[in-house]
């Protein structure tokens, strides 16, 4: 078997470490891999393949800035793929994110059509059945269902448009493209998004559920200096991690969170926030401790291991990886309900919270306070780490994509 996959990034970031996991579970039975990024560095050991150049991609987002028309341009460094393509003659076509300044995709699905071999797309986020944002939840838009997608509410949002609004010729043009392609199997990592596909333009194709997977060898429980470091005593330690941290990220509600925490319990709840910039250090409270962005997944270990609570205060997500890591380390999640968020959550492993609604937050962080406080640290723990192992280890992830490119 041969299968191509295309992805922005390649070995970074959750989506690029899923390229290269089902990889390896492909190499590993024998087949061959040609990984296409759009940016990032060569990855040892894999065949590599660069789509376009900095430039391109450069001069891609400038003139999405300016006309809306994200995935138009590319148009050679587009050709060169399908080239490299056609010269790697794949059985199987596994596509993930296609949007990121690097692909044209008329031109791509124009090819894929004509190529008549099995596509698998991975929907990681809803581009590709709007007219222009990756996550509509957050401003509550429902265009997209009909199909008629105009003045578009998130145009400054990534894939940002600061002077024209074309959400209304991109759904049209991404209508006629992405159901053109007759051999196309959909995968979603959430069943929420799964349910959202099948409102969409797509709603035609067959889609199947992988959720993203961790390496339970990286994220499980495990001591660390980091409460005597940061002095947080036994104090209860609630944990926030997003990249980037932005107000629909719930920036805004941690801040309001602490402030209240400290009003009610005064010593009592830590706060720790991971992938901050620089400009919010001084938007966010005194005492809160605020961490920049890290790339070391142990030391993302190390503080889900130490907080008591993990909570997500996210508006909109497709099914965050943050959730399943700290599950793995053995630390409960409180998360709004908002798209796939809550759907690694049982109620012995965390609760899931009406968007908002911070009195509900503080409710669910103080029984999981009186859990530890009755003795029941350790089996509440081992409970979240066992739910993870069990269901959302990377290598099973991984083989359920290679069972798929065999039964197509």
């Amino acid at each position: 078997m041969k299968v191509a996959i295309i992805n922005t990034v390649i070995g970074t970031g959750s989506v690029g470490r899923i390229a290269c996991g089902t990889a390896d579970e492909i190499m590993k039975n024998g087949g061959e891999v040609l990984l296409c990024r759009g940016r990032g560095e060569e990855i040892e050991g894999y065949v590599n393949y660069r789509v376009g150049s900095d430039p391109d991609m450069f001069l891609h987002g400038i003139l999405t800035r300016i006309t809306d028309k994200h995935g138009l341009y590319s148009k050679g460094a587009t050709h060169h793929l399908i080239k490299k393509l056609v010269e790697f003659n794949p059985d199987v076509i596994q596509l993930h994110n296609i949007h990121g300044y690097y692909v044209n995709y008329p031109i791509l699905f124009d090819w894929l059509k004509r190529y008549n071999r099995p596509v698998v797309w991975t929907l990681h986020d809803c581009w590709s059945f709007t007219g222009h944002c990756v996550h509509y939840e957050y401003c509550g838009c429902d265009k997209w269902e009909k199909g008629e997608c105009f003045d578009c509410p998130e145009k400054s949002e990534y894939p940002a448009s600061y002077i024209k609004d074309a959400s209304k010729s991109n759904m049209a043009l991404k209508k006629k493209y992405f159901t053109s392609v007759p051999g196309l199997h959909l995968v979603t990592p959430s069943e929420w998004l799964k349910e959202a596909v099948s409102r969409s333009i797509l709603k035609d194709y067959p889609v199947q559920v992988i959720n993203t997977g961790i390496d339970p060898e990286i994220f499980r429980p495990m001591d660390s200096g980091i409460r005597e470091k940061y002095g947080i005593g036994d104090k209860t330690l609630l944990l926030g991690v997003a990249n980037p941290w932005r107000e629909r990220k719930g920036l805004y509600d941690f801040g309001i969170l602490y402030k209240m925490l400290e009003e009610r319990f005064p010593g009592q709840y830590a706060m720790a926030m991971i992938g901050l910039k620089p400009s919010h250090m001084e938007e966010l409270p005194e005492g809160i401790i605020k961490i920049i962005h890290t790339e070391s997944v142990e030391e993302l270990a190390c503080w889900y291991s130490a907080a008591e609570i993990y909570v997500n205060l996210t508006y909109g997500d497709t099914f965050p990886t943050t959730n399943l890591e700290a599950l793995a380390c053995g630390t409960p999640v409180i998360t709004y309900a908002s798209g796939g968020s809550g759907e690694a959550v049982t109620r012995e492993t965390g609760r899931v919270i009406v968007k908002g609604d911070l009195e509900g937050v503080i409710r669910a962080a103080e029984d999981f306070r009186a859990s530890y406080s009755n003795n029941g640290t350790e089996s509440l723990r081992a409970g979240c780490t066992a739910h993870a192992r069990a269901r959302y280890k990377k290598q099973d992830k991984y083989r359920e994509y290679y069972e798929l490119y065999q039964k197509i």
